[in-house]
């Protein structure tokens, strides 16, 4: 399904042929990148439990979001609340508008089941310009703290800031 489309810009739901491209970009800019992850995505969009989208760009994959419409996870976790979960552009297409796509898109299927919708974001450098992004976008912090995995990061606690410390953010859509 096509989500949105201009002269530039294809948002479209994410084929198994994009897993393996997507993983193979992030592997070249640096990142550490798995084909795993993605395949979760597609099972879980199949399952029903999320919509998974990829970006293009000129007709070449250029980034990916996903929305789970009930998560399980975080500091909304169960509460029918959507969360947009695992949002990347490559980073050879940011400042073309692919993110603020694809967040337009997340956020209008998002709305479709809620006012609410929720993410996490990472807390190290790396994450700079997505906290800034969210910011921007109305997004504020959920009030819990920083979280480490699955849970919150107690006052004084040692922890790693690694891709698995994150801020919750929640924004309000209507």
């Amino acid at each position: 399904m096509i989500y949105y489309q201009d002269e530039k810009i294809v948002i479209r739901d994410l084929h198994q042929a994009d897993a393996q491209v997507i993983t193979d970009e992030e592997i070249a800019q640096g990142w550490d990148a798995s084909v795993e992850k993605y395949e979760i995505r597609l099972c879980h969009q199949k399952e029903g439990k999320s919509i998974s989208l990829a970006a293009e760009y000129e007709g070449n994959i250029a980034g990916y979001i996903n929305v789970y419409p009930n998560s399980e996870w975080g500091s909304f976790a169960g509460q029918g609340l959507p969360e947009i979960v695992d949002f990347g552009v490559l980073a050879k297409y940011r400042k073309n508008g692919v993110g603020s796509k694809l967040m337009d898109v997340a956020e209008e299927i998002a709305g479709k089941y809620a006012d609410i919708v929720y993410l996490g974001v990472g807390c190290h450098y790396g994450y700079g310009s997505a906290q800034r992004m969210y910011v921007k976008r109305g997004y504020i912090p959920d009030g819990t703290g920083v979280w480490y995995g699955a849970s919150v990061c107690e006052q004084y606690a040692d922890c790693c800031n690694d891709d698995d410390l994150v801020l919750y953010m929640s924004k309000k859509l209507r």
